[in-house]
């Protein structure tokens, strides 16, 4: 077995699993091993119906006193029977499983898991699982990994597939020095794995996180210092020296510039008129104005007479970015073209013509600019919005079809100055953090689960004054590991305290592209006046019209992230509010979410996230896939992606990370 080999080449796994797996993004061993669980179930001592608190999870031992009865309630098929532990009754309920009128008997005992809840009165359980008592003790020695799933997949088959892998897990090489991995006791590489996937307990977990971390990172940093040498050699074969038209743009655009803004332009301006070729990164805070530097930047590459291309990471983003563009440049007589995935291929032949002929001067699109098909006359400047959603070889590809090509990167992710010159290593950094003027702050409460009520009181207002709204949640479907809020739910318990009429539409991570797209398309549209999503929206729509954010679980997210959320409104003249919901409620969770009511500043959030997330927030519900990393975190591992960059200063490219291989393809993911 090698880490390339399809999944099919595991024991059990035929075509049919293998379609399913696909649909996670897994077609090799190499993607098995770095689908990380999303989740782990520990299970604990059972406890008595009495002591089992009502909305947690706990395994209760109990004997079946009941015959088991099977009800047809509209499309469901309820299976239901009644336990007891000697002192108490408990009612245990499942969903569309009536198969297990075969396996329970009135008088046997199990343990029984799941979430207590009490409905009319009495104590249930429902979708419990269910152990007999030996098989129980065993599970009790070791944390069970719960992984995302996907019709026609369950946890076990996932379990049984990495299972079989455990022989090749062994057999890794490590490329970490011995005397490294002793000084900062870094577990060993094959070590790791074995305990991201079956760790006995959470010390060993923590390690093996941290481990991995630093792979991710020495990767990730090994690669920048590629980028950088080539691009530091570079000649610059394009001087773009267009300070007067710049100048003009910015003259006629219906408001001022703030001085964060300014300096970009003029950093940006001074690198491409320079003796190399241009690497530079703008970090700006959420709403700071990041486009209109990049838009400055594109004029001036065109006016100089080249091309340029700028990407961004969704069809309704790229497209909102083209609509505002071409009105603003064609006052230039500047030719732009947008080019998504969904455009039809008539139109794709002819903008691939055009492109290649010099007629276009400008193009705005997403991941479809990386086609082979695409080929520039002149490409001179790159740029590419939102830079993490995309891999250095996905940047790399498009600078590839020019000579010489400058590259702008933005983004909108708030870290500390300290850790971002780590981070991107290979670029020059402008930061913007003035708002644009006119924007009105965002108002921000922290409230408990009892003010929901009052929330959508709120909303049901804001919507009556024609404005939108987001609201968030973790989860995509109903869990049975963990109680939170999840979006298809959500929706219906929108739609029961929200007037009649009201519009109401789900968008999550496990939908189609092109569904994402039309709903994102039609809320931006004012189509939609509420949207229940995941973070899928945490980037890839910018709408001025919507006015309130609200986020449930708020404590199940860290700041920055919520930061990114937040960034959604406020992005009008309207004045935006955003409600976090904390479903814990402790005095903690409160505090740490104070932080994002007290200010809008995501600098200042960024550190503040760095110094208050605690050692154990290592899984967020990880919905979007879009992630920086798969499992670093660059404000808990700073340690470890200080150490990646230590021992790349070290031992420079002697040193070669493991590469991840996705699909059997070697990339790296940032």
């Amino acid at each position: 077995m090698r880490k390339e080999d399809s999944i099919q080449t595991i024991k059990g796994i035929g075509e049919k699993t293998a379609e399913s797996f696909a649909r996670l993004g897994i077609f090799t061993i190499d993607d098995l091993l770095h689908t990380y669980p999303r989740n782990y179930l520990s299970y604990e001592e059972p406890v008595c119906i009495r002591d089992a608190a009502v909305g947690e999870r706990h395994a209760i031992r109990a004997m079946i006193t009941s015959y088991v009865t099977v009800k047809q309630v509209r499309s469901l098929k309820l299976t239901i029977l009644t336990v007891s532990d000697g002192d108490m009754t408990m009612h245990m309920t499942w969903f569309n499983q009536p198969f297990l009128r075969n396996v329970f008997h009135k008088g046997d005992s199990y343990i029984f898991v799941g979430t207590v809840k009490v409905k009319n009165g009495m104590r249930v359980m429902e979708q419990a699982e269910y152990y007999k008592l030996p098989v129980y003790a065993g599970m009790q020695q070791e944390m069970q990994p719960v992984y995302p799933l996907t019709s026609g997949l369950s946890n076990k088959t996932f379990q049984k597939a990495i299972m079989a892998t455990r022989e090749l897990i062994c057999q890794m090489d490590d490329y970490v020095p011995e005397e490294v991995r002793a000084e900062h006791s870094l577990m060993e590489l094959s070590e790791a794995y074995e305990n991201i996937h079956f760790p006995m307990n959470q010390a060993v977990l923590k390690n093996a996180i941290r481990r991995l971390a630093f792979d991710e990172f020495y990767q990730f940093l090994y690669d920048m210092a590629s980028m950088k040498k080539t691009t530091q050699l570079q000649e610059n074969l394009h001087k773009i020296v267009q300070g007067k038209a710049v100048a003009d743009y910015i003259s006629n655009l219906p408001f001022s510039l703030t001085k964060g803004q300014q300096q970009a332009i003029e950093d940006i301006l001074a690198d491409m008129g320079g003796d190399g070729v241009m690497n530079r990164l703008i970090q700006g805070d959420v709403g700071s104005g990041k486009t209109v530097v990049a838009a400055a930047a594109l004029l001036a590459c065109a006016k100089a007479g080249y091309q340029g291309a700028l990407m961004a990471p969704t069809e309704v983003l790229a497209r909102q970015h083209y609509e505002e563009l071409a009105e603003q440049f064609s006052h230039y007589d500047i030719r732009t073209a947008c080019l998504v995935g969904s455009t039809p291929l008539k139109e794709k032949r002819r903008i691939y013509e055009a492109i290649q002929q010099g007629e276009v001067d400008i193009v705005i699109g997403t991941h479809a600019l990386l086609e082979d098909k695409v080929e520039f006359k002149d490409l001179a400047l790159v740029v590419t919005d939102e830079q993490h959603r995309f891999g250095v070889n996905q940047r790399k590809k498009l600078s590839d079809k020019g000579c010489g090509v400058h590259t702008l990167v933005m983004s909108a992710t708030p870290i500390p100055r300290t850790l971002a010159i780590i981070l991107y290593a290979d670029m020059d950094i402008s930061i913007i953090k003035e708002l644009p003027k006119g924007r009105k702050p965002i108002k921000n409460c922290v409230v408990g689960t009892n003010y929901r009520q009052t929330a959508y009181q709120f909303i049901a207002g804001q919507i009556a004054e024609q404005s939108q709204v987001y609201v968030v949640c973790p989860m995509v479907e109903e869990s049975e590991t963990l109680d939170v809020t999840n979006v298809t739910e959500y929706v219906d318990t929108m739609r029961a305290n929200l007037p009649a009429g009201t519009r109401i539409e789900m968008l999550h991570g496990q939908m189609r592209a092109d569904e994402k797209n039309e709903i994102m398309k039609r809320f931006s549209e004012g189509e939609i006046d509420v949207l229940v999503s995941t973070t899928v929206i945490e980037v890839g729509v910018n709408n001025p019209n919507a006015t309130v954010m609200m986020v449930e679980n708020a404590e199940r997210f860290g700041l920055a992230q919520l930061h990114q959320l937040r960034g959604r409104v406020g992005r009008g003249k309207k004045q935006s509010y955003c409600i976090f919901i904390n479903g814990k409620e402790s005095e903690e969770s409160m505090e740490r979410l104070r932080v994002l009511e007290n200010s809008n500043d995501g600098f200042f959030i960024a550190s503040e996230d760095l110094k208050l997330r605690g050692p154990g927030d290592f899984f967020g519900i990880r919905q979007s896939g879009d992630a920086l990393f798969e499992l670093a975190d660059i404000y808990n591992h700073a340690d470890m992606l200080q150490l990646a960059q230590d021992m790349l200063k070290k031992y420079g490219k002697t040193i070669q990370p493991v590469r991840r291989n996705r699909g059997g393809i070697s990339e790296t993911v940032l």
